[in-house]
């Protein structure tokens, strides 16, 4: 080979790692003989990058702020299926059908869903999806939990959602020695929540129970014994009544008087919200209850210094109420032919209690304490529950036969 040709051999082998000037920034070396033109500019404005550049490694997105953005992708477009998940859907119009109390009845049965599964495993693996229209509930779980989910729908849809007859009471007696004579009416329940106990009674010894107590001149009863409610729906029974007070004061400037009243305002009383649900069976109830009591035990005076258009001195006076609550959340199961008692122990009084011997009292003190009981039994179905309390009625009227 000549000299010549050779030089020019080794130069078409070297020249594209000898480019130099304007050429070379447009030009980008992956390999030996491997070329790519880049843009200064990408068509979106993001300036230089390469497709195929690991996303990993490529610098993350900032706000204008300089903060770190949440990378998010569009996912592949399929449910995970690691652990076999199914989805299912479950018609509920049967049951939504028919309960017209309330616009969101399908909550219900989310609620009952959870309340069994428990919440965190539908936030955690496997993956699952509860969702609920008023004509379908839709599951994507595990064979065990659509397992579970279907007998709570089965209980609820069986039911044909008809209303059931509770009967709930609340009563107070002001000392707790009714337990003397009582505990042997009464079969012990396990309960969670402390300084609450429960008992199961026959329906025979709640009557005879309530009958004893009402000769007690420290018993009061705050509540209608009946609620009609649909079968895992919830229902409250409230009785709050507003009580002001002056809460602070706020000062003016270049104003007479130079300072104002803030007036505060508490809710005082009790709320009791009941939900039940029938077994398939309805030999068995389960519900939930949460109860609570507020109450303003006094108003405690504290004296405030204000300023005033001449030098003399000037007092008003705020109040810091002094506050006794109660509160009870917790699920219970009984047998429906039993009455569930529940002593929420001495707590403040559910209304409270400023009369002495039937007349108001001249004299302000703090309000009393009591032991709440609450009475808790399935008396059927409303409409059998209702045709039954008319037929008694019919019965007990007097029947003059024309004479009057």
């Amino acid at each position: 080979m000549s000299p010549r040709f050779r030089c020019l051999f080794c130069f078409s082998l070297c020249a594209p790692y000898f480019i130099t000037g304007p050429v070379a920034g447009q030009l980008k070396f992956r390999e030996v003989g491997s070329v790519r033109p880049v843009s200064n500019e990408s068509p979106s404005g993001e300036g230089d990058r390469d497709s195929s550049l690991n996303t990993d490694t490529a610098a993350p997105t900032l706000d204008p702020r300089g903060v770190t953005l949440t990378k998010v992708s569009d996912g592949d477009g399929i449910l995970p299926r690691e652990h076999n998940q199914k989805w299912r859907e479950y018609d509920i119009r049967p049951y939504t059908s028919r309960v017209t109390t309330t616009e969101r009845p399908e909550q219900a049965v989310i609620d009952w869903v959870l309340r069994e599964t428990g919440t965190e495993v539908w936030f955690t693996e496997p993956f699952g999806i509860l969702n609920a229209s008023k004509d379908t509930l839709r599951v994507y779980h595990t064979d065990e939990m659509h397992s579970v989910v279907r007998d709570v729908v089965d209980r609820l849809v069986s039911s044909q959602a008809e209303s059931q007859a509770f009967g709930v009471r609340l009563v107070t007696v002001g000392n707790p020695n009714w337990r003397a004579k009582a505990l042997p009416l009464m079969q012990s329940v396990t309960v969670q929540s402390p300084g609450v106990d429960a008992w199961l009674l026959s329906k025979e010894n709640a009557t005879i129970l309530i009958s004893e107590l009402r000769k007690r001149t420290d018993f009061r009863e705050h509540n209608s014994p009946n609620l009609m409610i649909h079968n895992g729906q919830s229902q409250t029974v409230s009785a709050m009544h507003p009580k002001n007070y002056t809460r602070s004061v706020r000062l003016r400037e270049n104003a007479f008087p130079a300072y104002d009243l803030e007036m505060g305002q508490i809710q005082e009383g009790y709320s009791l919200q009941i939900s039940p649900l029938l077994a398939l069976d309805e030999r068995s109830v389960e519900a939930v209850l949460k109860c609570q009591i507020d109450q303003v035990e006094k108003l405690i005076p504290v004296s405030i210094d204000v300023p005033t258009v001449s030098s003399a001195r000037q007092t008003v006076q705020i109040q810091v109420p002094q506050l006794v609550s109660w509160r009870l959340h917790e699920r219970f199961r009984w047998p429906t032919d039993e009455v569930l008692l529940l002593s929420c122990g001495v707590v403040a009084t559910p209304v409270a209690d400023r009369t002495l011997l039937g007349l108001p009292k001249l004299v302000g003190g703090d309000v009393g304490r009591a032991d709440a009981l609450l009475f808790i039994e399935s008396n059927g179905k409303a409409s059998q529950t209702l045709l039954g309390d008319q037929r008694s009625t019919d019965r007990s009227s007097p029947n003059y036969r024309g004479r009057y």
